[in-house]
């Protein structure tokens, strides 16, 4: 993949109205730009209840000409950051139906400029400008210098990270969720042997992600002699929360700590010594559950790199439309390139 420089705003945007999304396994969130940092009228649609991004974006396109009337004008850009990897004309998303080719969106929806990014992309890319009120931690921020790191366990689990540079900051897309997961501790070890009965390969993203919770619980239940249930990940998180099943609390338990190892292993692999970001849709529903678990712990303990671990600050972004953000200022930084 390429990288994506964030160069500061043009003076010469392209034209607006802008049409962004931030699409993942499960959901697709839409937002309007008719102004320089200025997302609007956002939007979440079921990938479920559409058969391509095509038909949710003329919906969602649909609803908002009725809400504004008169001063709807159709979008001249658009940029969509996608949970999955993009090299090709085609994009084929990993955990869901939807696939399409980037002429065909552009074609179908008129569009004078379209783009299409990684959704940890989009994020990592709006990292140097989220504030403190966008974002909760349990000690310093992280630092707008040198490497910034994000891991959001959503559907799926994704990685990204910012570097500074003399030219502005350059967004490095990845596919970090799908590297090998590693245990820990005795137990870790156990669940993982019990997973590979089934998968011959375990990544982060298997036991890290909304699919892969109940695919985590149902290893520990295993690992701990328990009849496991059918439980999906809402109703694992919901019952982890409230104490209501010892099985499901061992799994939010166990699923903190292994994503504090996989952060710490990103956080050394990348360099990000000014801060790591966690992002996705599961861990801000957990609260103080995982600011008092052993994500901490578990990130820090690296043995030789310990020290170099534990100064790095760690924030959990709360605001759910930062990679709305960052896929505008895609548009931006796009148009100033072409511009130069």
């Amino acid at each position: 993949m390429n990288p994506t420089t964030y160069t500061p705003t043009s003076d010469a945007s392209p034209p607006f109205p802008w049409l962004v999304a931030d699409i993942g396994g499960s959901n697709a969130r839409f937002a309007w730009v008719t102004h320089l940092d200025a997302i609007s009228h956002v939007r979440t649609l079921s990938v479920n209840e559409y058969a391509s991004p095509i038909e949710a974006s003329e919906q969602y396109l649909r609803d908002l000409s009725t809400e504004l009337g008169a001063g709807y004008q159709a979008p001249r850009c658009a940029a969509f950051a996608v949970a999955t990897a993009v090299n090709e004309e085609q994009i084929r998303f990993t955990n869901s139906h939807w696939n399409f080719t980037k002429s065909s969106v552009k074609a179908a929806l008129g569009l004078e400029r379209f783009l299409v990014i990684n959704d940890f992309e989009a994020l990592a890319l709006s990292l140097p400008k989220l504030q403190a009120n966008q974002l909760r931690s349990d000690g310093a921020l992280p630092l707008k210098q040198g490497t910034l790191a994000v891991i959001g366990p959503g559907t799926g689990l994704g990685v990204g990270s910012v570097i500074q540079t003399a030219h502005g900051w350059v967004a490095l897309p990845g596919e970090g969720g799908h590297t090998t997961l590693a245990a820990t501790d005795e137990f870790e070890s156990a669940i993982l042997s019990q997973v590979r009965k089934e998968y011959s390969h375990i990544s982060a993203e298997r036991f890290l992600s909304g699919i892969g919770i109940p695919v985590l619980y149902r290893a520990i239940a295993q690992t701990l002699k328990v009849d496991p249930n059918n439980y999906n990940t809402e109703t694992i998180v919901e019952k982890a929360l409230n104490g209501l099943d010892p099985v499901c609390v061992k799994t939010l338990d166990v699923f903190c700590a292994l994503l504090g190892s996989f952060a710490g292993n990103v956080a050394l692999i990348v360099g990000a010594r000014s801060g790591v970001y966690i992002g996705g849709g599961i861990v801000p529903r957990l609260g103080d559950f995982f600011f008092n678990s052993r994500f901490r712990e578990k990130f820090n303990a690296k043995g030789r790199l310990s020290s170099y671990l534990s100064s790095i600050p760690v924030a959990l972004i709360t605001d759910t439309l930062a990679a709305l953000s960052g896929a505008a200022l895609a548009i931006e930084q796009s148009h100033a390139e072409q511009a130069k």
